[in-house]
């Protein structure tokens, strides 16, 4: 059984959903809180069937992009809009996961900073296992790995009609 580094735990940890993706949101805030973690809630706080992904995922990316919060976890139906919306923010490194390897090979590797996550495709364990493993890992700071993150910051720097092949 995977659990959570507790030296680790004194994270923020940033969280938002749609109503797709609302009940796991309320399981994985338990699991936080009861892990020790700082949760700030960027909503939906209500299941609201009429409400809209990115009115809670950009909150969301924005606060980590800022450094508001050190990680964030966002839900949605499929997991695929709120990853979508959140990597429309510069300086977020957000992505659809659906395994334990890829929660932190995501941070260990590309400094994911916000794991995105389906409600309507993810049973509750895996989700737990998925966080877990994701807030564990750490960048690893490898010069190739350092090196393919500070072209992706030069990309979002230029703007985006900028060529990713002009040096």
């Amino acid at each position: 059984m995977l659990t959570l580094d507790i030296e680790k735990v004194h994270m923020k940890i940033g969280i938002a959903s749609d109503h797709g993706g609302f009940d796991l949101k309320q399981v994985i805030a338990i699991l936080l809180k009861q892990s020790g973690y700082e949760v700030l809630d960027f909503g939906n706080l209500v299941k609201d069937e009429q409400d809209d992904f990115p009115d809670y995922i950009f909150p969301l990316a924005m606060a980590v992009a800022s450094a508001e919060v050190d990680r964030g976890i966002a839900f949605c139906g499929s997991g695929v809009g709120a990853a979508i919306a959140a990597n429309k923010v510069p300086g977020v490194r957000a992505s659809l996961i659906t395994d334990h390897f890829s929660a932190h090979q995501g941070v260990e590797d590309d400094d994911m900073n916000l794991l995105c996550l389906g409600g309507r495709i993810t049973g509750n364990s895996l989700a737990k296992e998925i966080v877990i493993s994701f807030l564990n890992a750490r960048f690893s700071g490898d010069e190739k790995y350092v090196r393919r993150v500070d072209k992706i910051r030069e990309m979002e720097s230029r703007g985006r009609n900028a060529n990713p092949n002009q040096h």
